[in-house]
């Protein structure tokens, strides 16, 4: 009846369930190679682009270089027709469709507004955003162009012609995702999910194996102990470890992707401990509530898409339905993870973040008093 009996019990009943282990150790690392690469190289570049020029002018085929020339777009395919290209478009042969019609140079110089045709596959979100973001990019650049020619051919000087031919001259410096790409993102937040998914099976699976047994008539260690002890002692040792597999997360693998770390150790630490707390906690609940390991992982799996559009980075809480918003609240990794983003890619202090650090030390209380209800309820 002793704690290091205990501890030992524990340990053991940890580390000879491989599907607990596999989750455990097999999953965050796997998942911190597997979860990124798709957005390794960060946005979509040199995406293949079919052209129909029905005006053949020189400024026309200007507008296919400028095309060519930004980094979003790649020229391959010079077509005669809308036809041919909707055909190219459909079979994937391209990523997107610029068609220039004709009289554009007539109208450009008249000064009239000509209208350029873009055309992608909006099903693939990123590469439509960023075919179109290039012919944009072009198109703007070819009209700023042909103003100032027109400014000139009125009288106006070069550097004067330069100068007005926009209203306004946009510097944008972006603040906190200074790649503009995917992974500063969406991968921080991702990997909270990660690290509370994979805790929240490893746990959970502790208690239905003890359901299992239960079932078959069989008495474990866990039914000599009091409650109050398994809990600590099982919360004591997947806190040691998981606090490694974090700093795996906010150290190695921040640094490998180039991710911004501008949270102190301290601050982090103050946040994982009830963030892990909280977890082991609701794995325990989950634990007493299922009567097979398996049906651990498949309930956790369902959830994590539901956990990750209603955190509040991807669409913002305004934009999500009030129920929801309040219900996301009930998990861990809501808090957790707009807490670990505010700390570490936002540069918050600690007491900006104050009061989801408050929200997790209460799910810990209050899931602590409804897994040590379950787990007393069992034993009767």
């Amino acid at each position: 009846m002793s704690w290091g009996d205990l501890f030992k019990h524990e340990l053991k009943a940890i580390f000879s369930n491989f599907s607990l282990v596999f989750t455990v150790f097999g999953g965050v690392v796997f998942y911190s190679f597997l979860y990124p690469l798709p957005y390794i190289n960060e946005l979509p570049r040199e995406q293949r682009v079919a052209v129909v020029n029905l005006d053949h002018s020189q400024m026309s085929r200007e507008l296919i270089r400028m095309a060519n020339a930004t980094p979003q777009v790649h020229i391959t395919e010079h077509l005669g027709s809308i036809n041919a290209a909707k055909v190219a478009l459909e079979d994937r042969q391209v990523d997107g469709i610029l068609v220039i019609p004709k009289h554009f140079y007539r109208d450009v110089m008249m000064g009239t507004s000509p209208t350029l045709a873009y055309a992608g596959n909006a099903a693939l979100f990123l590469v439509y955003g960023t075919v179109v973001e290039g012919l944009n990019s072009a198109g703007s650049d070819l009209a700023v162009q042909a103003k100032i020619n027109r400014m000139m051919l009125t009288g106006d000087g070069a550097v004067e012609a330069t100068q007005h031919a926009t209203a306004m001259k946009l510097n944008m410096r972006p603040v906190f995702n200074v790649t503009m790409g995917y992974i500063n993102y969406v991968v921080p937040a991702v990997f909270v999910l990660i690290l509370h998914q994979t805790l929240l099976i490893g746990v959970g699976m502790m208690g239905a194996a003890e359901n299992e047994a239960r079932a078959a008539g069989k008495t474990g260690y866990w039914a000599q102990y009091p409650i109050w002890m398994v809990m600590t002692v099982r919360a004591v040792l997947f806190t040691l470890i998981y606090l490694p597999l974090v700093m795996y997360y906010f150290g190695f693998t921040y640094v490998y992707y180039g991710v911004n770390r501008l949270a102190s150790i301290d601050d982090l630490i103050m946040m994982i401990i009830p963030f892990l707390l909280a977890v082991i906690m609701l794995g325990m609940i989950l634990g007493q509530l299922l009567p097979r390991c398996e049906l651990v992982t498949l309930v956790v799996l369902l959830s994590s898409l539901p956990l990750v559009f209603s955190a509040g980075f991807i669409w913002p809480p305004s934009a999500i339905p009030t129920a929801i918003n309040y219900f996301a609240q009930l998990a861990p990794s809501t808090a957790a993870i707009n807490g670990f983003l505010g700390l570490n890619q936002l540069g918050a202090s600690f007491t900006q973040e104050i009061d989801r650090w408050g929200q997790l030390w209460l799910q810990f209380i209050g899931f602590a008093g409804i897994s040590y209800w379950l787990m007393r309820r069992a034993r009767k």
